[in-house]
């Protein structure tokens, strides 16, 4: 098997085994034997195939990303980005699912822009909750990322006819068969001769699953030995929307249908019983994830832009809740997340002690790898995967590097990393990615926003336009004196 080493790298972001936490590892060696780390240390004695020269380096694990929409977000650039609506408490997610809707080849390009724009910020894993389209175990292989395909599927359809009150088209068979199709795709993609591809599954949201989908996905989840995920706490209208069902909150209700244990990643977990914006009667919901084990997909960027927040991420963390991160909006890149939730968790403690970098960080590799079932992902170590990530320290986004991780962080971003390896294989240098045509997959994602901005007036209730429901950030004329 042939053997890179990765020589005298200025610093190593390594895993400490006796702390379970990432820490500093100056001018060390890293190497990798086919697709495992075999050493990270000081002075590597034996011989290697490769060697890579670290003197100007950073290596840090690759990143986890435990929530992403491949399929979906690349369309909704200039979309929304300022999209939301006043009378659903400021969220836009309904009325742009209803109205906007990408064609099957368009998702397609959309699957390719998105994982290439993962590759590139040095996402390495990543749990892709797309729909069931056809193709996707292929491009999954190709890509070079470590896939966790999961095929979203539920008992109800979202469905508006105003603009303030959200409605559900219930088809309790199509949630059954939407079941069987994910075990059988997941069950083909562990196959794929690649290793990378698995799964985890997916019923849509709390609100469109009734009790036995969830239920039932939950338990075929721990007899395959997968993650479970579905949308809980995401919205106000969500919130709302339970506890006229049931009397009790999202997180409650997942509680009492017996979906809550560490095999359960929920997206979001934003709008517990104690956040502000809802005044709800109890404080139980915290207490009831860290006592269950049950982890959060932490995707800040979409709430932000609605002017929502988690409050807050450092008393999750401190409450004992596992927190991974995702990309649930264009762009899918993992570095500004954790820029952004190290941001706002102070802004909404109102503490610049509420959270450090160090939690963020751990949260974006191994708290997402946790969730996910995985520790040999998201950690350099002996026996881990040989998902690396290279960054140059001589980039003028990085200078000076007295501590690199927030230079990387907090300035310099995907513009920084130099190579990404994923199981041991070269999968993007100098900005470009090697596995697939990212080019040619944009110009297809523009030709087929093109056409699902068309076919907007057939989707939405009031038959309007995309430029009626997302206007261009400022107006056109057509001339100048």
């Amino acid at each position: 098997m042939p053997i890179t080493r990765i020589r005298n790298a200025a610093w190593v972001i390594a895993w400490d085994p006796t702390t379970a936490r990432h820490a500093y590892l100056r001018d060390a060696d890293v190497v990798f034997e086919a697709d495992r780390i075999v050493y990270v240390g000081r002075l590597y004695a034996g011989q290697a195939d490769t060697e890579i020269d670290g003197t100007n380096l950073m290596v840090m694990p690759g990143l986890v990303d435990i929530h992403s929409h491949p399929s979906t977000e690349p369309f909704f650039r200039g979309i929304r980005e300022e999209h939301g609506l006043p009378t659903m408490f400021s969220t836009g997610l309904y009325e742009r699912g209803f109205a906007f809707r990408p064609d099957a080849a368009g998702r397609h390009a959309g699957k390719t822009v998105a994982y290439s724009e993962m590759l590139l910020t040095g996402i390495t894993t990543v749990a892709d909750l797309s729909g069931m389209d056809e193709g996707w175990i292929d491009l999954a292989s190709r890509s070079g990322l470590r896939v966790f395909l999961a095929p979203s599927y539920a008992s109800a359809k979202w469905h508006l006819e105003n603009n303030w009150q959200l409605q559900y088209a219930w088809d309790e068979p199509a949630g059954r068969k939407g079941l069987d199709a994910a075990l059988k795709l997941i069950g083909d993609a562990r196959k794929d001769p690649s290793g990378r591809l698995s799964g985890v599954l997916s019923p849509a949201q709390i609100d469109t699953c009734t009790a036995d989908l969830l239920r039932d996905s939950h338990d075929a989840a721990q007899q395959q030995d997968l993650p479970f995920t579905t949308h809980c706490a995401q919205s106000v209208n969500e919130f709302n929307e339970m506890t006229n069902r049931h009397g009790i909150t999202p997180v409650q209700w997942a509680k009492s249908i017996g979906i809550l244990d560490h095999h359960t990643i929920l997206g979001h977990g934003i709008f517990i019983d104690e956040h502000s914006w809802l005044h709800w009667h109890t404080h139980d919901d915290l207490n009831i994830l860290a006592d269950s084990g049950t982890n959060i997909a932490h995707c800040p960027s979409p709430f932000a832009r609605y002017g929502q927040t988690l409050e807050h991420f450092g008393r999750y963390r401190a409450r004992g809740v596992n927190i991974g991160m995702g990309t649930d909006v264009a762009p899918h890149n993992l570095i500004e997340e954790m820029r952004l939730a190290a941001t706002l968790a102070r802004v909404a403690a109102e503490s610049i002690t509420a959270t450090s970098l160090t939690d963020i960080f751990h949260a974006a590799t191994a708290g997402g790898a946790q969730a996910l079932g995985r520790t040999d992902i998201g950690r350099l170590e002996p026996g881990a995967k040989a998902d690396l990530v290279l960054v140059d320290l001589k980039n003028p986004w990085m200078m000076p590097t007295r501590d690199p991780l927030r230079s990387l962080i907090y300035t310099a971003a995907d513009r920084a990393i130099d190579r990404v390896f994923v199981d041991g294989r070269l999968v993007v240098r100098n900005g470009k990615v090697l596995t697939l045509d990212h080019a040619a997959a944009l110009e297809a994602l523009t030709e087929a926003q093109a056409r699902m901005i068309a076919a907007v007036p057939r989707f939405d209730w009031a038959k309007r336009t995309a430029e009626d429901l997302t206007p261009l950030s400022l107006p056109t004329v057509r001339g100048l004196n």
